[in-house]
């Protein structure tokens, strides 16, 4: 074969080539850009505000390849409440991003944030719990393992790093609690993450526990592993006027005396081992009787 006629079947072969991946392009446009973009998920944290008043909402956009978890940083997310976009950020280098939005209506709203217009992620979408509460309401803030069958011995999971499904809820938890949020309480469940842990990823397990279970839904709120994180957090609400977050209902002795310290109820449930109760604390055998104790 002479150079020119190799070089004529080269040129044949590329325009072939092109020809065949322009026709791709027209055929499949939707399947050959959705292959280019890289799967993610969302997680969302829950949030508290009044109505009429500015909350942050917080969001994660995180992508999940086997072992790897990477932040994705520079896309756009969107706040979706009742069907429509309410706001939009850009995620940062951490992968988060931060929504502000002023709800109208008072309740327990949910919320989904979801990927807007990207060329580079595929579509995803995370939920979580908007408690747009009035403050004159009474709140009651449980301590999540307080709510949980004790481990069998030879198992002891750590709440905080995630909810096994195995897990159940106190025997009449449930009812209980139910009884108490169906006209009266509001609640906010309390779960620590451990050190390093991700609280957007702890609070999508609480949240899917609390549905499985079909315990009330409410504001989970997380927090880190610090003893001294409750009471922080306690002080910081009643600061901006959550009065009446007066009783907390417990399994730890800590989470109790971070209550008792400020001079506030602490029920502890179930009834804990001799010497494990702080003074003036409140004991609960099981929860049919914590809404004695009340």
């Amino acid at each position: 074969m002479t150079v020119q006629s190799t070089a004529t079947f080269l040129c044949r072969a590329w325009l072939f080539l092109l020809v065949c991946v322009f026709s791709l392009l027209a055929l499949y446009p939707s399947r050959l850009n959705a292959a280019e973009k890289s799967s993610a998920t969302i997680l969302v944290k829950d949030a508290l505000t009044t109505p009429g008043r500015p909350v942050t909402i917080e969001a994660k956009l995180i992508s999940k390849r086997l072992l790897l978890i990477a932040a994705l940083g520079g896309e756009p997310l969107e706040l979706v409440v009742d069907g429509k976009v309410v706001a939009t950020a850009l995620t940062g280098g951490d992968g988060r991003a931060f929504f502000t939005y002023i709800p109208k209506a008072q309740g327990l709203a949910p919320i989904q944030v979801r990927v807007g217009n990207s060329p580079r992620v595929d579509q995803a979408e995370g939920q979580a719990n908007l408690a747009v509460w009035e403050k004159r309401h009474p709140i009651l803030t449980i301590e999540l393992a307080s709510l949980l069958e004790e481990p069998t011995p030879s198992r002891v999971p750590r709440i905080g790093i995630a909810i096994e499904s195995e897990r159940k809820p106190m025997p009449e938890a449930a009812d209980e609690l139910g009884k108490l949020t169906q006209f009266y309480y509001r609640v906010i469940y309390v779960v620590t993450v451990p050190g390093g842990g991700d609280g957007a990823q702890v609070s999508a397990e609480v949240r899917a526990w609390l549905k499985t279970n079909k315990l009330p839904t409410g504001y989970v709120m997380t927090l880190p592993s610090d003893a001294k994180a409750l009471g922080a957090k306690i002080d910081e609400l009643h600061a901006e006027g959550w009065k009446t977050i007066k009783t907390g209902i417990c399994r730890s002795k800590a989470f109790a005396e971070a209550f008792l310290q400020r001079r506030l109820d602490a029920i502890i449930v179930p009834e804990p081992t001799k010497g494990e109760v702080p003074r003036k604390a409140k004991v609960a055998k099981d929860w049919k009787d914590v809404r004695k104790k009340l």
